[in-house]
């Protein structure tokens, strides 16, 4: 039998504040996608201006850093043609991301979650992201 590490709600929650908080800064509404251990949705938000066609492209980057365990811009590179994951982005019925943005939350050396962010550029989306798994860390340390 096996313990699995999980986010919940609350850790959601705060995963989007730092998301969001972050995105304020830098004045770029973002789509904010939070995913369980398991690729499972948990928590999304769209701020106000935020993309609607970045809804699910959000939601399918936390797809895949949490499912995946790996950020999704790391299969950008190996996706490309000629290298080893070429083709990849076609996998799973096309919501395997390769665009950055989507990073997994790690806690304990656990791959728990994971966070998507749409809208910006992939370094906005990827910097977004990021916040919001800083703002996740300061809060567990707590």
């Amino acid at each position: 039998m096996r313990t699995i590490k999980s986010l919940d709600i609350q850790d959601a929650r705060t995963l989007i504040a730092g998301a969001r908080q972050k995105a304020a800064e830098i004045g770029v509404p973002m789509c904010i996608a939070i995913t369980d251990e398991g690729g499972n949705l948990v928590a999304f938000e769209r701020m106000d201006g935020g993309k609607v066609t970045s809804i699910t492209i959000a939601i399918d980057k936390s797809f895949t850093a949490s499912g995946a365990k790996k950020a999704t811009h790391e299969y950008g590179t190996a996706s490309q043609p000629g290298a080893p994951a070429y083709g990849i982005a076609a996998a799973i019925g096309g919501r395997l991301m390769v665009v950055g943005g989507g990073l997994p939350v790690i806690f304990e050396e656990e791959v728990i979650g994971g966070i998507g962010v749409s809208s910006g550029t992939p370094d906005q989306d990827r910097a977004v992201a990021q916040a919001g798994i800083d703002a996740f860390l300061a809060a567990v340390a707590i």
